[in-house]
């Protein structure tokens, strides 16, 4: 009988992970459309990937739908749930307020309640835009420290505006975005000293890729002195702090073009982009016209659009990217996305859409992607939250508790923090290592430093107290005796068997064989009682509304499940 979960080594977790992750490629890896009916399985692998809302609902929709009709779901631009973010420490709707945006105490606290207005729209929208926005957060990486809370609030506007738009024309707009620019310097990017920081990062970062080193200061896509004459093209853009200069497309604030700051010879390319030479401006507004001659120069070359494929698999798909998976999977999809002019929303369709999406592309229908990524603690507190319809406080009703109980001391000081994804605040400028750092990717999400934050959020929210840090009462909790009898989760909550197995099935990748259901429910639901106990248990609740045999078990059970091995995959 399998051990306890706080019995296991990381190597053994590690281990356990792996050995439902592990690929055997048998057939050609496939972008053919699936054009079944998803079924439970699938659906619940869509949603999670796509959504982060995942309810019981949810999936039973989905379960009815082909991926075409799903993706038609998935890819509505609804309006937002929560419309602006509020400090209920005095400042309210700070964001709306004409006051300079530093003029504001309290930034850093501020930036956590834009992430928690950010989160709460996407536990509240089953659809890609939010999963969409949180990609583009990890390949156009920035910190929500570097500059004002409002100016953050701008940029996560701006990731949101894209997420089903243009990859090649966000490229421009963050480029000029008022956080960004001070996130990698460019607003100090001057004709005298030109400095290099953004324009490295937009090389080998966000667009193209560096690819392997050559020789010294020659990569695969480019070259050192690309970088040079990239930072020319980049001076002279500046923040503006008081968020005066508008983006015409977008309405969000930007920054300005002051052309007395802009270096003004002919940049020189190499080979690696054809010896392109890009003109100088010749004012404030056609330093817009060369940045988009630089720009089109960077995405003419398909090397971009196959780097940004690879990181769009390795966010949706997985991170292991074979040689069968590049020539059958992320060639045509680059093609695609170079065809498209890069635009986001057709090449995310075919991929979630497509037969290996669903392993229906080789002979193993248990391998490959689903099941096939760590969640990260995003992913995770997201799906409990809103599989389990935890009393989550309105922000608008009672915002104090939402904003600083819930969602900043505990959400993010103490379970992101502890779980080392401090969101829209990544440990570097390549971003959280699970999205960057071969060969582990997603497996550095669980380590002996993560791992008490990640066991012990289920059991957080189930009690509505802190168990991981012990900082007191959260503000929300999930009152499990209740969604179990009301909500719809469970097809018989009366029947221990059924009970266990809906509830390992939905938080499990693939449905467990009844041996893994049985030992769950034998240790933890029963704990050496018969089956025909959990009915007396649950009936006799019914009846009475006496919760206090059956509550105990269910939390119990819940918390096992919830930091089994298998919950941690999706």
């Amino acid at each position: 009988m399998p051990r306890e979960l706080h019995s296991y080594s990381i190597a053994e977790f590690r281990w356990g992970a792996d050995s439902i992750v592990k690929q055997l490629n048998k057939n050609m890896a496939s972008l053919n459309q699936n054009t079944a009916v998803l079924g439970q399985t699938h659906a619940k692998h869509l949603l999670r990937r796509a959504s982060f809302a995942y309810t019981k609902t949810l999936i039973d929709q989905f379960a009815a739908l082909t991926p075409q009709q799903a993706l038609d779901a998935l890819l509505a631009d609804n309006p937002l749930t929560l419309a602006l973010p509020f400090d209920p420490g005095g400042d309210g709707f700070w964001t709306e307020s004409t006051a300079l945006p530093n003029s504001f105490n309290g930034q850093d606290k501020k930036a956590t309640f834009v992430s928690a207005w950010w989160w709460y729209n996407a536990i509240n929208s089953p659809t890609l835009k939010y999963k969409l926005s949180h990609f583009l957060s990890t390949r156009f990486t920035a910190s929500k420290q570097t500059a004002t809370a409002t100016e953050f609030y701008d940029h996560v506007r701006l990731l949101l505006f894209s997420a089903y738009g243009n990859y090649k024309t966000l490229a421009h707009k963050i480029t000029v975005d008022n956080l960004m620019l001070v996130y990698l310097d460019n607003t100090t990017n001057d004709k005298n000293s030109p400095n290099e920081n953004y324009a490295r990062e937009f090389l080998e970062l966000f667009t193209i890729g560096k690819g392997i080193e050559i020789t010294q200061g020659d990569y695969t896509n480019y070259t050192e002195t690309d970088i040079v004459q990239a930072a020319r093209v980049l001076t002279g853009f500046r923040r503006q702090a008081d968020r005066s200069v508008i983006d015409a497309e977008t309405g969000i604030p930007k920054g300005v073009n002051l052309f007395i700051r802009h270096h003004t010879s002919p940049k020189v390319f190499s080979s690696d982009f054809n010896n392109t030479t890009i003109n100088s401006a010749t004012d404030d507004v056609s330093m817009d016209a060369e940045l988009d001659a630089f720009i089109d120069m960077v995405f003419n070359k398909m090397a971009t659009a196959q780097h940004v494929c690879r990181k769009l698999y390795g966010y949706f798909v997985k991170s292991t990217i074979t040689a069968e998976v590049e020539t059958d999977i992320i060639t045509p999809l680059a093609q695609q996305f170079y065809n498209t002019g890069y635009e986001i929303a057709p090449v995310i369709r075919t991929l979630l859409e497509s037969q290996h999406f669903y392993d229906l592309d080789d002979a193993d229908a248990s391998d490959e992607t689903i099941g096939g990524i760590i969640k990260s603690p995003l992913q995770e507190a997201s799906e409990i939250c809103t599989f389990f319809q935890a009393t989550i406080p309105d922000p608008t009703i009672d915002p104090a508790t939402f904003y600083v109980n819930f969602y900043r001391r505990f959400l993010h000081d103490t379970f992101f923090g502890g779980a080392n994804m401090l969101i829209f605040q990544p440990e570097n400028v390549a971003g959280h290592s699970a999205y960057y750092q071969a060969p582990d990717f997603d497996k550095t999400w669980i380590s002996s430093s993560t791992l008490i934050a990640r066991y012990r959020l289920g059991e957080s929210l189930l009690d509505g107290v802190d168990r991981i840090a012990s900082t007191g009462n959260i503000g929300v909790n999930i009152d499990i005796v209740n969604t179990i009898r009301n909500g719809g989760i469970v097809s018989d909550a009366s029947d221990a068997y059924v009970l266990t197995a809906d509830i390992c099935n939905y938080f499990f990748p693939q449905n467990p064989d009844s041996d893994r259901i049985n030992y769950f429910m034998n240790s933890f639901l029963l704990a050496g009682f018969v089956p025909g106990y959990w009915t007396d248990a649950w009936n006799t609740y019914v009846n009475s509304n006496d919760s206090s045999v059956v509550e105990p078990r269910l939390r119990l059970l819940l918390t096992k499940i919830l930091s089994a091995p298998e919950s941690q995959l999706f």
